[in-house]
Parts: structure tokens; sequence; C-alpha cells
């Protein structure tokens, strides 16, 4: 069946976020404390739970009562998260917009938190290429659960035969072809290309 809409995940593949460009510099270079830091303290799963709706002062003020020796650097995660943003990563920039002269539909789906994404949308040009863009903290969903995926099936009216998901993390992906939609995991721009072809894809 021939592939209508390309549906992109956003961090990791077409934005450059890490909070690495802030916490790296506050642990002196340590970069085993760092990952100490982000495994135990503000670790994925805490900040999933603000791109899963959570209120950012909420979360942030619950941690720092567990942690409170680190308070300065549990504030510093979303106080100088614009400092995580980087850029766009340019290479996938260059194949959504060939993708988009080639007329192909374009979605974003992205775990990302609500009260975070405006900055995105005010920093990044390229986010008005897409025609729907379903951002997990607004409705209060997640990768890789199928719900996301239906949620977005339905309200794009999209048909999963039709459908190609890029996502820079495995897990994902595989939530998405749970839901029928074909997946490409996302490494490096050629790679994507090639897969894109695999797939069908005018590119």
């Amino acid at each position: 069946m021939k592939i209508e809409t390309i549906i992109f995940d956003l961090g990791g593949v077409l934005v450059d976020w890490n909070p690495e460009y802030v916490f790296l510099k506050e642990f002196n270079g340590d970069r085993k404390k760092m990952k100490w830091f982000f495994n135990n303290i503000c670790t994925n799963k805490w900040n999933e739970q603000q791109d899963g709706g959570k209120l950012i002062k909420d979360a942030t003020k619950e941690r720092i009562k567990l942690y409170p020796k680190y308070e300065k650097q549990i504030k510093m995660y979303y106080g100088r998260w614009e400092e995580m943003l980087r850029g766009e990563i340019s290479k996938s920039v260059e194949i959504l917009n060939t993708l988009y002269k080639n007329n192909y539909n374009l979605i974003a789906l992205t775990n990302w938190s609500a009260e975070t994404f405006p900055v995105a949308l005010e920093r990044f040009s390229f986010l008005k290429l897409f025609n729907g863009i379903v951002v997990s903290g607004e409705i209060k969903m997640l990768k890789p659960f199928p719900e996301i995926y239906l949620y977005t099936l339905n309200k794009y009216k999209l048909n999963p035969e039709k459908c190609i998901f890029i996502d820079d993390r495995l897990s994902n992906v595989k939530g998405a072809e749970k839901c029928g939609i074909s997946g490409i995991k996302f490494d490096d721009h050629v790679g994507l290309i090639r897969n894109l072809k695999k797939l069908g894809v005018e590119i």
C-alpha cells in the first residue's frame, strides 16, 4: 500500500535536545557524577511525568523535597531548559523539506511537556511544515503506549497501513508497529533515507 503520511518524533530526530549541555558543566566535566544525577535524581522517568502532563512546578517541588541536597540542580533542570535545546538537526530537516515538497502528509508526534513546547514552536520554523502536531503533555498520553498512536490516527483520520513513524527510541517505534504503523528507528540521516526508500517513499 502506498505511503501517504509520515509521522515524525521531534527530540533526537529533528531537534537536538540534551540535558548534558547544561549539566556536564555544572558537574565540572565529571561525566560519572552527571550520569549518577540523571539515573537517580532527575531521571528519564521523572521527566516523562512532565511530558505526560504533570506541572513542572509540582514535579520540581516534590523532587526537591526528596533530595534537598540537590535543590540547585533540580531547579536547573527546567530553569535552564532552553539551554538544553540546541537547535535543529539540519540533515533531518532537509529530509523533512523534501518530503513536504513531494506532497507527503506530515505529522509530528512528540513526548514533550505542554509547558515547554511553546518555546519549540517559536524557535523552529520547520514545525510549520506539519499538518498536525500531537504533544503528549497536552493530551496526557505518552509513547510507547498504544493510546497516543491511536489518538493520532483518529484525530487526523489516518490509515495506519499508509503511515510511517520515525523515532530515535526503539520502544516508541515498536509501539507504533503494534498499532499497524510501519516504523523506522532513527540513527542518522543516511539510514533514514535508505529506510524510507525501502518503504517506497519518494525522496
